[in-house]
């Protein structure tokens, strides 16, 4: 009993640890912004694809050199701020590349992968590193680093408030058949949680709190389904995590995957919709 409640401790100081290290980083990041903040959203990213990469091919043949190629690529110019057209350019051609690899294989090996390989090398890119692209994007807008730090605070907090919620009060099965431990007590805590953060950053700064509530609903509900949606990739790929790059926590995708779609929709509402 002492030995287990030994290693119970250990664990939790690794995942404190971890954790702390995590949040100090994209903290420091977002302030500094510019290339900073770019190489940190590159580092975010490159290592979420490989992981990413590492669950498919455990079934699918993968380019993987085309996709890390095509997504520091895409993360570049997006920094640099180049013509948003050439992100489209960028992913098409790493179709046609990803393409004509498969039609030599099938010419010299007698068989190809073209529709598996083309869509797991794509998908990854899509689901991992556009995002993360948007948060580069995010970060140059007038408010950017504000709707930012409000954006990861809501995520943390609903994280925390779920796992808390769950474990304690937990009853009702969210998804079982994708993830049996979540439940619909946990996601009403961290979607509560979302929005309280939210409203705390507009109370503390003495802003309105509409748009920050916009964020925590965001967090909150497609934030939730985002860490789901990995969860599906995850049970697909027989793995428990998604690698091993943040102790404690398991890779570094199963660390931001809830910030994924919750990036993308911010960008849309401030980015486009009220811009």
């Amino acid at each position: 009993m002492e030995h287990s409640h030994k290693v119970g401790t250990r664990e939790l100081l690794i995942r404190t640890a971890s954790g702390g290290a995590v949040v100090l980083a994209v903290l420091g990041g977002l302030y500094a912004g510019g290339m900073i903040w770019t190489t940190l959203v590159a580092i975010f990213a490159l290592v979420s694809l490989a992981e990413f990469y590492m669950m498919v091919s455990r079934k699918y043949k993968v380019s993987k050199g085309i996709g890390f190629l095509t997504a520091t690529l895409i993360i570049f110019t997006a920094a640099e701020g180049i013509h948003p057209m050439s992100l489209i350019l960028s992913l098409s051609f790493a179709c046609f590349i990803v393409l004509f690899v498969e039609v030599f294989r099938r010419q010299l090996q007698g068989n190809s992968y073209a529709i598996w390989n083309m869509g797991g090398t794509i998908s990854g890119i899509l689901y991992i590193v556009m995002p993360w692209t948007f948060m580069i994007l995010l970060r140059k807008l007038p408010s950017g680093e504000l709707l930012l730090l409000v954006l990861f605070l809501s995520t943390w907090s609903c994280d925390v408030a779920a796992y808390l919620v769950g474990s304690r009060w937990g009853r009702t099965p969210l998804c079982d058949n994708v993830s049996p431990k979540k439940t619909w007590e946990g996601f009403i805590g961290g979607l509560a949680a979302a929005l309280l953060a939210g409203v705390a950053v507009a109370y503390v700064l003495k802003m309105p709190p509409l748009p920050f509530l916009y964020v925590g609903l965001i967090c909150g509900i497609p934030g939730q389904l985002s860490d789901l949606a990995e969860s599906v990739i995850k049970r697909e790929s027989g793995v428990k995590d998604s690698g091993k790059a943040v102790p404690g926590h398991g890779g570094m995708l199963d660390r931001f995957d809830s910030v994924l779609v919750s990036s993308l929709l911010v960008y849309a509402l401030f980015g486009v919709i009220l811009r």
